[in-house]
């Protein structure tokens, strides 16, 4: 049932991709992308919605791509951890210009650019209206955003895990490579991972099936889809229990 603003949820988890925010440049933040998202959320906060987001890094630096190009695999974890810091400092800046009040929290100790992630003040700031930006992933090698975002979601008790993309939903193979792919509007975990799709890397799915954590993948480059998909209209695809 919606709530009284108009949303459908309350406190949800966003998994903003690093891709995403690059727009059309070949690397880095896009300024008029950043300054868009940032907007939109602006206008979920003044609405009520509760907002935790967790950031990528792959606009500025992918870890596994550094691996597989002969860097260390920890070392380079550690690499895209920091780059997702500069994500999260550039979406609170963009924020903050948009009036929205917003902390970046780091899985990782950055000095005096963020605090400390720690759960009962994330939870705090949430029920102050505040958005909370977490950075660096886990703050551990070896584990992507993408397993991040579920743990960070149920950390702070969110109701569904967005997942911001530039692709409109799952397919059952790469839409950029291949123009008959077929987009699933609603999907189980069970069948995500039987058909081995890549929306999510297996452990963030295991996760998210155990604790019955609704995930939703939709394109954040379309105008109005953050507020579409926190409002309960159906965009992109859903993944359930059933």
């Amino acid at each position: 049932m919606p709530l009284k603003s108009g949303l459908a949820y309350r406190r949800i988890l966003l998994k903003l991709s690093g891709e995403a925010l690059m727009g059309d440049l070949s690397y880095g933040i896009s300024p008029d992308v950043m300054d868009e998202v940032a907007k939109e959320l602006a206008l979920c906060q003044q609405k009520g919605a509760e907002l935790a987001i967790v950031v990528g890094g792959g606009n500025i630096f992918r870890g596994v791509s550094g691996a597989a190009h002969g860097m260390d695999r920890a070392a380079a974890d550690q690499m895209g951890m920091l780059a997702t810091v500069i994500n999260a400092l550039a979406l609170q800046d963009a924020l903050e210009r948009q009036g929205a009040p917003a902390h970046v929290m780091s899985a990782i100790e950055v000095g005096k650019m963020a605090e400390p992630f720690i759960r009962r003040r994330a939870l705090h700031l949430l029920d102050r209206k505040r958005i909370v930006i977490l950075a660096a992933g886990t703050g551990n090698p070896f584990f992507t955003t993408d397993t991040a975002s579920a743990l960070r979601a149920l950390e702070v008790q969110a109701e569904i895990l967005f997942k911001a993309t530039k692709v409109d939903g799952i397919y059952d193979k790469d839409p950029m490579k291949f123009p008959d792919a077929k987009r699933f509007d609603q999907l189980t975990y069970h069948k995500v991972m039987e058909m081995g799709l890549q929306v999510m890397d297996m452990a963030a799915v295991s996760l998210a099936q155990e604790a019955g954590l609704p995930v939703m993948v939709f394109n954040m480059l379309e105008p109005g889809n953050i507020l579409k998909a926190i409002s309960g209209e159906k965009i992109g695809t859903v993944v359930t229990a059933v």
